[in-house]
C-alpha cells in the first residue's frame, strides 16, 4: 500500500512539474486567443495512468500562475484541464484515439469565455472556441498521440499501477 501511494504522488510530481516546465518554456505561444500549449499533449496521461489527473490539474495551475495568468484563468482554465484529465481517464478501456477528445472540448468551451470576460479580449466567441479548438487539436490531438505511441511501447516500466 505504502508503494503505490509514493508510486501515484511520484508519478503525479513528476506530470505536473514536466507541464510546469513546458508551459514556461513556450510561454509566448501557451496564452492567448491563439493558442498551441505545448504541454496540453501531457493530457493523453489518463489514459496510462490515474496519477496523470492530479498532476495536470496541478501543472496547469501552477503554470498559469508562473505565466503571469489572471485569476479567472488560473481557477477555470485549470478546471478545464481537470475536466478533461478526468474524462481522459474514464477513456482509457476505449481506443486511444478518443482520448484527447476531452481536453479538447473542456478548453474550447472554457478558455474562450475567460479570454473574453476575463481578459477583455474583444473577439466573437465563436470565433476563440475556433482558435482555441485548433491549439487544442494540434496539442492535445496530434502531439498527444505522438506522445501516446511514443509510450505505449514502455507502458508496463513507465507506468507501473499507482493505485
Amino acid at each position: 500500500m505504502k508503494n503505490k501511494n509514493v508510486t501515484f504522488l511520484t508519478q503525479a510530481a513528476m506530470i505536473a512539474a514536466i507541464y510546469v516546465v513546458l508551459t514556461y518554456i513556450f510561454a509566448p505561444f501557451s496564452f492567448g486567443e491563439v493558442q498551441v500549449r505545448l504541454s496540453e499533449a501531457l493530457t493523453i496521461l489518463p489514459l496510462f495512468t490515474p496519477a496523470a489527473v492530479p498532476g495536470l490539474f496541478i501543472g496547469c495551475l501552477i503554470g498559469n500562475i508562473l505565466g503571469g495568468a489572471i485569476l479567472p484563468d488560473i481557477v477555470f482554465g485549470s478546471i478545464a484541464t481537470l475536466i478533461g484529465a478526468v474524462l481522459t481517464y474514464m477513456l482509457r478501456n476505449q481506443k486511444p484515439i478518443l482520448g484527447p477528445l476531452p481536453p479538447i472540448a473542456a478548453n474550447t468551451v472554457i478558455v474562450p469565455y475567460v479570454l473574453r470576460f476575463g481578459y477583455g479580449v474583444n473577439l466573437p466567441i465563436p470565433f476563440m472556441m475556433l482558435t482555441v479548438g485548433i491549439g487544442e487539436v494540434i496539442s492535445c490531438g496530434v502531439l498527444g498521440l505522438v506522445l501516446y505511441t511514443a509510450l505505449n511501447r514502455y507502458r508496463s516500466t513507465l507506468f507501473r499501477t499507482a493505485v
